[in-house]
């Protein structure tokens, strides 16, 4: 049944880390953070719409691939790649400028025309220029003149997705049980070295570490 007003503003707000730390997976990909944001939050709004806490799951476990999936919409919407707000206004401003030299001299000006024109340098005119250019598929039949605009791919949402799972997972752990984990499993500690960190035998980290994994794992299934 729907969650309350009240409720569903506060889970909102609880879990608007979870937006960030999915929109941080897809920085530097060509499109603002901004945009990643706020796509993340429609994700998130709907997540928390479509929440039933009697379930018995938490709302990050059901709110993260809507998340992502609202977030890659943004990149299918797009087309392949996606261009920056940003990049895509200062590349219609190079076109325009760029037809207004062309018939201003009766012929294609020179990138270094271009640049000095538009008061920017050679790098970042050329760059401009490459934004505005339509995406050219790698993949494409030049013989039957077929065209394809993306490169397919093997989705990463699932990773990205057990990758902040784990994160929520490893918070409520105690801190003794959490350094125990990164100690192992991400600095590549052995369990004597682990002992020794934390002033345990390796018999005591060996036994610990099997009731960690099994409570992580518990929480993620």
């Amino acid at each position: 049944m729907p969650i309350e007003t009240v409720q569903r503003e506060k889970l909102i707000t609880e879990n608007m880390g979870l937006v960030h730390s999915c929109a941080g997976k897809f920085k530097g990909k060509g499109v603002e953070y901004d945009d990643l944001f706020q796509a993340g939050c429609v994700g998130l709004v709907k997540a928390a719409d479509g929440f039933e806490a009697e379930r018995g799951f938490a709302l990050s476990t059901y709110a993260v691939p809507v998340i992502l999936g609202e977030i890659r919409r943004v990149f299918r919407d797009g087309g392949s790649v996606k261009v920056g707000r940003m990049l895509k206004e200062k590349s219609r401003a190079a076109l325009l400028e760029r037809e207004r030299l062309t018939l201003l001299n009766d012929r294609e000006p020179t990138l270094s025309e271009l640049a000095s024109a538009l008061n920017l340098d050679l790098q970042e005119t050329a760059l401009i220029l490459n934004a505005a250019m339509p995406t050219v598929s790698l993949t494409a039949d030049e013989e039957s003149g077929s065209a394809q605009l993306d490169i397919p791919v093997e989705s990463q949402d699932g990773e990205i997705s057990d990758s902040i799972a784990l994160q929520q997972a490893m918070v409520t752990l105690s801190d003794r049980d959490r350094r125990l984990i990164e100690l192992r499993y991400f600095n590549g500690l052995t369990q004597s070295k682990t002992a020794e960190q934390l002033g345990m035998s390796q018999v005591q980290v060996s036994r610990r570490e099997k009731a960690v994994l099994l409570e992580l794992r518990h929480k993620l299934t």
